[in-house]
């Protein structure tokens, strides 16, 4: 089976309707959500025929990635933030992005920025604008972080963002949680 280029945690409407626009938009996907019924779910519905992998543990979904690992946590702000990329850890290797999309506040993703740095994870608080129909048909979207680790996601959240008289509504904001900052 061949590796996913991008990987998605938690399948709640924003995340089910972006792992279904990197899809259509020609990436392939690997999904894992806390609750493998969630998973299952979103599998055998909204899923079928796409080139998007399931995954019911964290071991598996990491193994499910091509490296360098470019992993999405779509999941509520504050302490989840936190308990997932703990759970992510101990199977990520340097190099490795993991790309929080919540509504973080800003100071806990420069906290987050400066711990994964010293794994030499990679890490960005990136704000996702638009709702569940921007979501999937193209939200605005405002990463911020390490330059050379928006590089490895540039080329998805273009292709996936929203686009003005052709221009796509995604670019770089800035370092640490510029990206969080400016969208909350």
């Amino acid at each position: 089976m061949r590796k996913a280029q991008f990987g998605l945690i938690g399948l709640a409407v924003m995340g089910e309707n972006l792992a279904l626009n990197v899809e259509r938009n020609g990436f392939s996907m690997a999904v894992y959500n806390r609750t493998a019924a969630r998973t299952q779910e979103f599998m055998e519905k909204r899923a079928v025929g796409k080139n998007i992998q399931a995954a019911y543990s964290i071991a598996e979904f990491v193994e499910l990635l091509e490296r360098p690992r470019r992993i999405l946590l779509m999941v509520k702000a504050g302490a989840p933030v936190d308990d997932m990329i703990r759970q992510l850890l101990p199977y990520l290797e340097k190099g490795d992005l993991v790309i929080d999309g919540g509504n973080s506040l800003f100071t806990d993703t420069d906290r987050r920025a400066d711990e994964l740095q010293q794994s030499g994870i990679r890490y960005i608080g990136t704000g996702v604008s638009g709702g569940e129909y921007g979501a999937l048909h193209g939200p605005s979207i405002m990463p911020g972080g390490q330059p050379e680790a928006y590089v490895l996601v540039e080329p998805i959240l273009t292709a996936i963002s929203a686009k003005v008289n052709g221009e796509p509504c995604v670019t770089y904001i800035g370092p640490r949680g510029a990206g969080h900052d400016v969208k909350m």
